[in-house]
This record gives structure tokens, C-alpha cells and sequence, in this order.
């Protein structure tokens, strides 16, 4: 599994989407979704090229189960990532599976607006910014 490596950019502003999704789709065979065997991979760019990957983890009592976009996030602040541009999630639904709530949450503090690029494993696509997910974010400015 490649867990960080470079990504090369399409051009100066565009973030490589499509590639992305190649990590993400890798990320996906390493969730542990024993209950649910919904699985799910994602993979964060970082500004600088970094990728990032994570998988769902789910644990017997599901409130504790995280989903795959936090372990990336979560995985890319421990190692010292704090800028992002795009975000690639695969999952094995019929269409595309967005984020859920906590992660839109989790995204958006931690990433800020960045591309959302979601993708199935039937070829299924769609890319938005953050902000048409989660409009209207509660954040640092209302504390």
C-alpha cells in the first residue's frame, strides 16, 4: 500500500484527481469493515504533492468506528501535514458515497475548501469543493 508518496500535478493549479483516486482505491483494501463490509478508502493531497491514505476502521460498538477520510486526515496531522488541496474517497457502492457529517466537520477544520473527488468502484465520478458539501460550516470563527 502506498501510504506517502509524490503526486505530480496536472498543471500549476489543478490537483492530480484522478491519480489520486488510484491511492484511495489501494487505501480501500486495507479498511477492516467486518459488520458493515462497507469499505472505504481515501487519499489527502497535500499542497505540496504529499499523499496521505487512510481506510475505514470499524470497531463492534460503531460509534467508535472511524471513517476512512478521518484516519487520513488524522494520519496527515500526526506526521506534520497542515495544508491540503484535494481529498479522494473510493467506495463500493452503486454511486458515489460522500462524506458523512463528522468527516465533512473534520475536513473542513483541518483542510479547509479543498477539492472533494469521489469516485465508486464502477467508475462513477464526481469532484466538488468542500464548501457545496458542507455549506454554511460551524468553525474557529463562532468560538
Amino acid at each position: 500500500m502506498r501510504a506517502k508518496e509524490k503526486a505530480k500535478p496536472l498543471d500549476g493549479n489543478a490537483p492530480p484527481l484522478e491519480g489520486l483516486s488510484d491511492y484511495a482505491r489501494d487505501a480501500r483494501l486495507g479498511a477492516l469493515a467486518p459488520y458493515s463490509r462497507f469499505k472505504v478508502g481515501a487519499a489527502l493531497l497535500t499542497v505540496d504533492g504529499e499523499i496521505i491514505t487512510g481506510c475505514n476502521i470499524e470497531s463492534a460498538t460503531y460509534g467508535l468506528t472511524l471513517c476512512a477520510e478521518r484516519v487520513a486526515v488524522f494520519k496527515a496531522a500526526s506526521e506534520g501535514f497542515r495544508k491540503f488541496s484535494a481529498i479522494a474517497v473510493v467506495a463500493g457502492s452503486r454511486k458515489v458515497t460522500t462524506p458523512c457529517g463528522a468527516c465533512r466537520q473534520i475536513l473542513w477544520e483541518q483542510c479547509g475548501d479543498i477539492w472533494v473527488h469521489l469516485t465508486n468502484l464502477g467508475g462513477h465520478k464526481k469532484t466538488m469543493r468542500l464548501s457545496a458539501l458542507l455549506p454554511e460550516p460551524f468553525d474557529k470563527s463562532f468560538l
